[in-house]
Parts: C-alpha cells; structure tokens; sequence
C-alpha cells in the first residue's frame, strides 16, 4: 500500500522522506535528529512516529532509533523519487538554481502522480541523451532565459543544426574514438552511465525490469561503500542497492560528465 492509499498527509510524507534520507546517510534515524532536519520540535516528531507507527509504517520506541518496515520504506522511495524527479527537472532541463529547485520540489511532490513522475524522468533522459538536445542545448536555454527571452536569428540556428549534424557524423566515421565499455561495478560515486545489458534472470534482473529499465537506460552512482560493496545506484528515479557482484552483471557505457 503506498503512501497515497494509506491517505498519508503532506507532512507524514516529510517525516518518511526524512526518516528513509536519514537512515541512508547515517545508518540510523533518531528522533532529535529528525527534529532538526524539519526544523520542527521534538514533541511534533513524537505525535508524527507515533502516527505512522500506527500505519506500521515505521518501528518506534520512545528514546529509541527509528527504522522503517518494507511498507514504510517502499512508501518513502515513492516520494523521494517524487522529490528528486522534480529537482532534476528544475534544474538539468530549466536551469533553476539548485536551492530554488528544491524549495520548489518539496512543495510541489505530494501533488503529482507516478504518471507525471515517469514522463519527467523520460523526458530529462531523453533532453540530456539526444543527439539534437543535450548538455548544449540546455545551456543554450538557459542563456536565453538570462537575456530575456531574446530569439535568436535564423542563421544562429541553422549554424546550431549544422554543428549538432557535425557531432553525430563524427561519432560514426569508423576509427574515431568511441566510450569504452564497463560494467556498473566499475563506476565511481557522481559517475553516470548509459545500460548496455542486464545479465542474468535473478530478483535483481526482475526488479530492474520491474522499473521499467531496458538497455538504453541512465544510471547514476550515488554511493560507494568502503569495501565496494554494496552499490547505491539510482535508475529512472528509483535508488537501488546492489551488491557488488550484481552490478558487475550490468554492461554499460560510461558518460562524460556535462
């Protein structure tokens, strides 16, 4: 049941965003640290766990850490997902200012629905990825907001065309220099890199598959931990945890960084 059907407020859906964003920083959530976190005091954070509690949502004793159940956890990926896919749009395809993005996400996440999630992730993947758009293209949009909106002459835009056409050809003439090829158990935290194949048929495969991910599809590595294993990855909005050996089973191509 997600956090939509079980008629969760706004607020409770900060209190799980903050709980789940907690425990991955930091292995555990407190009570006092969520105080800070959502500049609220104590005794909100108490009425708030004990709410969710009663949903079976997380695990809560007074003075004790705070975990999330499978269903609390789940409804917490949902909106962070939210969250994220708005943030990215705001700033990777508008140019907003990383702080504005986010003050504008938080208060626009608990209205969209999944639907409008995964057309902006889709369509922020395909803006950075097209040969015709891309890390140019959005930079070019942000000049133009900056002057006002001022259109640009004709000729600018054929010579744009010409320049894109020029990329792609270059890609293709046999001999030139092509990304090599890794797998994601190769790739360091802030790396990015496009799918080639998902290897194998395990829970693994079936839970990639289940987000919708084909070959063609962006990944980001979020986190690395000390001995490599696990792997935080996001994909399509969704953060995944993979062991090592798992991530060594998804061939992929390296981006370069805009």
């Amino acid at each position: 049941m997600t956090a939509r059907e079980q008629n969760l407020s706004e607020s409770l859906e900060d209190y799980l965003e903050t709980i789940f964003l907690l425990i991955r920083e930091h292995a555990v959530a407190r009570s006092r640290d969520i105080a800070a976190r959502l500049h609220v005091n104590k005794s909100s954070v108490t009425g708030a766990l004990q709410a969710l509690a009663e949903r079976a949502l997380v695990n809560y004793e007074p003075y004790g850490y705070v975990t999330l159940t499978p269903a609390g956890a789940a409804a917490a990926q949902k909106v962070l997902r939210r969250h994220e896919a708005l943030r990215d749009f705001l700033v990777k395809v508008l140019s907003i200012d990383a702080a504005e993005a986010d003050a504008n996400a938080c208060r626009m996440e608990h209205a969209v629905s999944k639907t409008v999630v995964d057309r902006l992730v889709e369509f922020a993947e395909f803006v950075e990825t097209c040969p015709r758009a891309g890390a140019k293209w959005i930079r070019g949009f942000g000049y133009r907001c900056q002057e006002a909106a001022a259109m640009p002459e004709k000729k600018e835009c054929a010579r744009c065309i010409e320049q894109c056409l020029d990329e792609v050809k270059s890609q293709e003439t046999p001999g030139a220099t092509k990304t090599v090829s890794t797998t994601l158990s190769k790739l360091k935290p802030g790396e990015r890199a496009r799918i080639d194949k998902i290897a194998g048929t395990g829970p693994v495969a079936r839970r990639i598959a289940d987000m919708g991910v084909t070959k063609g599809s962006l990944v980001d590595v979020v986190r690395v931990a000390p001995l490599g294993d696990p792997i935080d990855v996001k994909i399509k909005g969704y953060h995944l945890s993979l062991r090592k050996e798992e991530a060594a089973g998804i061939a992929v191509t390296r981006l370069a960084q805009a």
